[in-house]
């Protein structure tokens, strides 16, 4: 994917984008702050319980130039503007980035690191996929490790290893996925007071049945 569409990675003025909107993030550290989502289209991870696989293709989706995106972000009453995937990282998000500075908007990413993480963040979200794992860079950038957990035993113990590789500040948190959430989350509750340096980020968009 990465050599096929390396123009427009590469030079991040256009993005494909699969959708934008207001609404209220649903994870992690943000949750409940209102906030403008950009998902971004372009993904080469593929995992299985991806709840967006409609953005893995970046054909699939209307190329936009930046200076688009951040003017309908700018016509909303958001203050922060969250970028998802996808897989942002596949772009040089520095024009995005410098756009929405501009407008004194805070941004924040989400992202699985799996390429270098470009352009200056007020918050970086890393959740790491066991298909493609993160670059080095990109957990010294974190400020938040969000661990998918799906396979119990094993994500709890890969989740572990995972917090090696961030720096001290980082966040750390455990959040099962959405269709384990009955199987997993009474011994995730029990893991994160047993070990406390973790939290628990809960999908409370969908608990809201809310976008």
């Amino acid at each position: 994917m990465k050599d096929k569409y390396k123009e427009i990675f590469d030079k991040g003025t256009d993005l494909p984008l699969v959708e934008d909107f207001y609404t209220i993030q649903g994870e992690g550290y943000h949750t409940g702050k209102p906030a403008y989502f950009i998902r971004i289209g372009g993904c080469d991870i593929g995992c299985q319980w991806c709840d967006s696989k409609i953005s893995w293709n970046p054909a699939e989706h209307r190329l936009i130039s930046v200076e688009e995106v951040v003017r309908k972000a700018v016509e909303s009453p958001a203050k922060a503007v969250v970028v998802t995937g996808g897989e942002p990282s596949l772009y040089n998000l520095e024009p995005l980035c410098t756009e929405l500075k501009k407008h004194n908007i805070e941004n924040f990413l989400e992202t699985s690191g799996a390429y270098e993480i470009t352009g200056e963040w007020d918050w970086i979200c890393l959740s790491p996929k066991r298909n493609k794992l993160p670059v080095p860079s990109s957990y010294q950038k974190a400020n938040e490790l969000k661990v998918i957990i799906y396979d119990l035993e094993k994500d709890l113990e890969w989740a572990e290893e995972l917090s090696k590789n961030v720096g001290d500040d980082c966040l750390l948190y455990l959040q099962s996925e959405w269709s384990r959430y009955v199987h997993n989350i009474k011994p995730v509750v029990e893991y994160v007071k047993n070990n406390p340096k973790w939290n628990i980020s809960l999908q409370a968009h969908k608990f809201m049945r809310i976008p």
